[in-house]
Parts: structure tokens; sequence; C-alpha cells
């Protein structure tokens, strides 16, 4: 967990612009783990902000890579120049598969990549992975 962080409960920053895939992570994650918080920003923009005003620090963030206003790649370039956010671990989280798209991401700092699971068993397996790697939760 963020070492910054005085309580024992794992937050999660999840962006993503699209409502469905918003509720079927929030299901998954209170399946699995329903004490762990869960933040939602629409697109990259609203994370940044959300981060930079500390209201939320995440312990990790879920970022898909196609969004309004501020897409996915931005994002994490912005995150990483930032001194108080680039120790947050990021996790791609999309739809694509493309490898330039995958080696881009993890030049940028990205801990991972992974394509949405379209099976609600899949999700929570993927996510209780990457708890366990990236939060140990």
């Amino acid at each position: 967990m963020n070492p910054n962080n005085s309580r024992d409960i794992a937050t999660l920053l999840l962006v993503d612009d699209d409502p469905d895939d918003q509720e079927f992570f929030k299901l998954a994650l209170q399946t699995i783990r329903e004490e762990i918080t869960l933040a939602v920003a629409g697109n990259g923009q609203e994370a940044f902000d959300l981060l930079c005003s500390q209201t939320c620090m995440p312990d990790l963030i879920f970022l898909d890579m196609n969004m309004p206003l501020m897409n996915g790649l931005t994002f994490l370039e912005k995150i990483k120049a930032t001194t108080d956010l680039k120790h947050i671990p990021v996790i791609i989280y999309t739809t694509s598969d493309e490898k330039q798209e995958m080696n881009l991401a993890r030049a940028l700092g990205a801990a991972d990549f992974v394509t949405k699971p379209t099976r609600f068993s899949d999700l929570c397996q993927l996510l209780q992975e990457k708890l366990y790697l990236h939060v140990n939760a």
C-alpha cells in the first residue's frame, strides 16, 4: 500500500469513460474485496485533477487508453512526470492488444498492460492477481 496512507484499506482509481465498464469493474472489486475503496474518473484530465487536488491518493491506478479530453498515454506521461504521483503503479486496462501501444505504455512507466476481460469471473481473477502483485491487499 501507499506508505503515505495511514489506513489499512487499499484505494484504487479507475480511469475509464465507459459507464458499463466502470460498473463491471466496481462489481468485480466488491466481489473479491468489499472493503477496498474505489474512486472513478471518466477521463485522464479528471483523474489528473483529482490526484493533484490530493482528494484521492490511490495505491494503484487502472487506466483505459481511449478516452476524451485526455487519453491514457497522455495521462500516464503526466503522472510519471509529477514528483508526488510518479510512485503510483499504473496498469493499462484497455480493449486494445496492440504491441506498439503496449510497448509505448511500458516505456512511459506503466507497471502492467492488460486487456479488459469480457467475463466477470476473469475480471475478478485479474483484480485478485493485480492487487496481490501491486498492493498486497
